[in-house]
């Protein structure tokens, strides 16, 4: 099962991408999980963009998104909504065939983001008819670093949370 595991966040450090790259490393090897963490590199969207060849970067991206078996996004919440690195990420897939059935669930890095939740989660049953409204897995996590973060989710009950959700969506990509 090939999953891409997107992160929300433009930071370097951030706490989503950790996360992410923690659960990529404690799959099992049924589970071939790839972090995307350039939203930052994607152009701001256009239409007018779309006429032409898209920018390399958003190539890339719609790509690994329509190579994947599904997709898992986590993300910060900004001012209470989607950062705009993430939607503008999601913006440059509306009108591509890459997202519409593409199976999709969220995890989430943070005790607080349920503003964000919310909107994310409207905006993704609208671009995707296989976006899971059940599936989702949150850990608190905030403030801790990128090796605090790998250690948590190492932790016996955190590796089964981990591998319960990848197991229940990798059912979820299959049907």
């Amino acid at each position: 099962m090939k999953i891409l595991a997107i992160s929300g966040s433009a930071r370097a450090n951030s706490t989503n991408t950790a996360m992410l790259r923690a659960v990529a490393q404690t799959a099992s090897p049924g589970h071939d999980v790839t972090v995307f963490s350039a939203i930052a590199d994607l152009p701001v969207f256009s239409p007018d963009s779309e006429a032409g060849p898209l920018p390399e970067s958003v190539q890339v991206f719609a790509d690994r998104v329509g190579e994947s078996d599904g997709v898992l996004i986590s993300s910060p919440e900004y001012v209470r909504a989607i950062p705009g690195g993430l939607k503008n990420a999601i913006d440059w897939l509306v009108s591509r065939e890459e997202i519409v059935q593409k199976p999709i669930a969220l995890m989430h890095a943070s005790h607080r983001g349920d503003d964000m939740l919310s909107q994310l989660r409207l905006v993704l049953a609208t671009v995707s008819q296989r976006f899971s409204q059940d599936l989702f897995l949150r850990f608190e996590l905030m403030k801790l670093s990128p090796d605090e973060i790998a250690r948590v989710l190492e932790l016996p009950s955190n590796r089964a949370a981990v591998s319960d959700f990848l197991q229940a969506f990798s059912e979820f990509c299959r049907r």
